[in-house]
């Protein structure tokens, strides 16, 4: 299970919001680069880079910060927040993001999630982000009445074999992940789950990676990190 750092942008520079809230916003004193390079010499083998400018806006706002952070170090970078286009995943792709996830766009255009599974495989990852069970978009301020295992196993039936969920009421909260949720969808739908949202300690990440076995490939961390709630070398090395 691999254990991701995350760097959230907001006019370029490193935040992290309060279950989604940007009326809850906390800033740290450290740019995204540093950041990147930080957790890179800790023994991050992937990164994971939300252009919270570009959920809201619905295009990307931080790309070339972005694409900076891709050229300061030596392992991949996926980056999400507004990619609702196929020539913003080309670019993004080509300035040297190893992966675009997409949130919103596929949730709300089945069409376009499909078609960007074919033709991009896995250099898209579809990202899942629900509060209370329901999905929701827009930056996490729209909800939607679709079934969350309906659209996960939807998903599934296009070609996709991993997604990221994100339960909104954890995210940057650090009370822990939501476990039994995840426990209840794994075992409904097959398909590797990336688990965002809740992690304070490693404790955390010793009961995400109890459930390795039904799936679950990797757990992102966030404010922990910013916070040192966590050490990210032990977290890696529980995970």
């Amino acid at each position: 299970m691999k254990v991701i750092p995350a760097i959230d942008l907001i006019d370029g520079k490193t935040v992290r919001l309060l279950q989604g809230k940007y009326d809850k916003e906390l800033n740290y004193d450290v740019s995204p680069v540093d950041a990147a390079r930080r957790w890179r010499k800790m023994g991050a083998e992937l990164l994971h880079i939300v252009d919270l400018d570009g959920a809201r806006k619905g295009r990307p706002m931080n790309l070339a910060t972005a694409e900076e952070i891709s050229r300061s170090v030596d392992i991949p970078v996926e980056l999400g927040g507004g990619f609702r286009e196929k020539k913003d995943i080309r670019g993004a792709l080509a300035g040297g993001v190893a992966r675009v996830i997409i949130g919103s766009k596929a949730l709300t255009d089945i069409d376009f999630a499909r078609s960007c599974i074919e033709e991009f495989g896995e250099k898209v990852i579809i990202s899942v982000d629900a509060r209370n069970a329901r999905p929701m978009i827009s930056g996490w301020e729209k909800g939607m009445d679709i079934d969350l295992l309906d659209i996960l196993k939807r998903f599934v039936s296009f070609g996709a074999q991993e997604m990221i969920f994100t339960d909104i009421e954890k995210d940057g909260m650090l009370s822990g992940p939501s476990t039994d949720l995840l426990e209840d969808l794994l075992s409904k739908v097959d398909v590797k789950l990336i688990s965002a949202g809740g992690i304070k300690t490693v404790e955390h990440i010793k009961e995400l990676k109890k459930l390795e076995p039904l799936g679950l490939s990797g757990a992102i961390v966030g404010r922990a990190l910013y916070e040192g709630t966590i050490d990210l070398k032990e977290a890696i090395n529980a995970g």
